[in-house]
């Protein structure tokens, strides 16, 4: 199924997924302020975006990742997705907490993994890398191997981009923010006068607005 990141982005886009303020930016976790935010899980709630992206995460794997044994969203953002990406492929599903729980068994990993699978991580967007690579570093940690992660959206970020290649973890995503901007002015979704704002945002993310 050869599915690009302008359709991609497109259907983010139509479902809303989508908002930009560069007038009232918002807090990332991070404290980052930004102009741009991606809520990608919204796809959950469209069934045909849904399956657009279950199918374009699949082939993503088939067509760059040829062993692994098992898929592992990363919570919470890609439970869903990898979930339904395992359901597809027909392997078994694990997900990797943020955190273990507080209670009962204290698990950071929850599901069956047994040492020595190679696991395919699917993630639903890649910021700094921070969080997706705490994910692959517990998967480690529990003895598996990481064949490599597939991501629905990246900011492409260089501090994320190094931080992935000193990991030795292959990303690959379905879209990227140049193809939502790209793909954002040739809707009318956003206006040229925005596209300034947006760029210098992209090139110092960490700085922006202060």
């Amino acid at each position: 199924m050869d599915i690009t990141k302008r359709e991609v982005a497109r259907e983010l886009l139509r479902i809303g997924a989508v908002k930009v303020r560069p007038d009232q930016p918002f807090t990332w976790a991070s404290g980052w302020l930004s102009p741009f935010y991606c809520d990608n899980r919204k796809a959950l709630s469209f069934p045909e975006v849904r399956g657009l992206v279950k199918e374009a995460l699949c082939s993503a794997i088939g067509d760059n990742f040829q062993e692994y044994d098992v898929i592992a969203g990363v919570a919470t953002g890609a439970i869903a997705q990898g979930a339904l990406v395992a359901d597809r492929l027909g392997k078994p599903f694990i997900y990797v907490r943020s955190a273990p729980k507080d209670h009962g068994l204290a698990n950071l990993i929850e599901g069956f993994l047994e040492k020595g699978s190679r696991v395919m991580v699917v993630e639903d967007l890649i910021s700094t890398g921070g969080s997706s690579l705490k994910a692959v570093q517990a998967l480690r940690d529990a003895g598996s191997i990481v064949t490599g992660m597939v991501a629905s959206f990246t900011y492409g970020f260089d501090v994320a981009e190094k931080a992935f290649e000193d990991a030795g973890v292959r990303l690959v995503t379905l879209t990227d923010y140049n193809s939502m901007l790209e793909t954002a002015l040739e809707s009318g979704y956003i206006r040229e006068e925005q596209l300034p704002a947006l760029r210098k945002w992209r090139e110092n993310p960490s700085e922006w607005g202060k």
